[in-house]
């Protein structure tokens, strides 16, 4: 084997192997989500007290590929002229854990709430039309006959199924 082909295959396996590595690192990026941490440290130094903690995940739009025309029998323009395009999100997430002052003594309670990122399937509006006239008829000797137009609009669809977690811990 050439050096120069030693070479190339070492840099495409060298290539492969970074890109491996960055699938495998990034695991945020694999769930659709990206986190959003709130920085308070600073102000709790300066105030000398606890202040919430807060974090945050913002989603990642994913559009996917719409169902295309198809032909229904008896209609001259295939159904869903206007395909619905469907797009992959979700609903932002949020972790916020705050201090409670206990009433006897020193110690804190915290009330902690935990709403994790939600998937969100949507799907935009679509548009179904039919001509005003109808496929070839043989018994008018292969004319086709006049109809009403119809028009439709498809509505769009969004689904979730969020969730939320509200406690109380005891620490400091």
């Amino acid at each position: 084997m050439k050096p120069t082909t030693r070479g190339t295959l070492a840099a495409v396996l060298t290539c492969m192997a970074a890109a491996a590595g960055a699938v495998a690192a990034t695991p945020a990026a694999a769930i659709g989500t990206v986190p959003v941490p709130v920085p308070l440290n600073g102000l709790e130094n300066s105030l000398g007290m606890e202040l919430p903690e807060a974090s945050g995940e913002l989603p990642l739009p994913t559009p996917g590929s719409p169902e295309g025309p198809r032909h229904a029998e008896g209609r001259l323009i295939p159904e869903r002229a206007v395909p619905q395009v469907p797009v992959g999100a979700g609903l932002p997430g949020a972790d916020v854990r705050a201090p409670l002052p206990e009433v006897l003594g020193d110690g804190f309670h915290h009330l902690g709430l935990d709403a994790p990122a939600t998937d969100l399937r949507t799907l935009g509006p679509g548009l179904a039309l039919d001509a005003p006239l109808t496929p070839p008829n043989p018994d008018n000797f292969g004319l086709p006959d006049p109809k009403l137009p119809q028009a439709g609009v498809l509505t769009p669809v969004a689904q979730a199924v969020p969730t939320a977690y509200l406690g109380l811990e005891q620490g400091r």
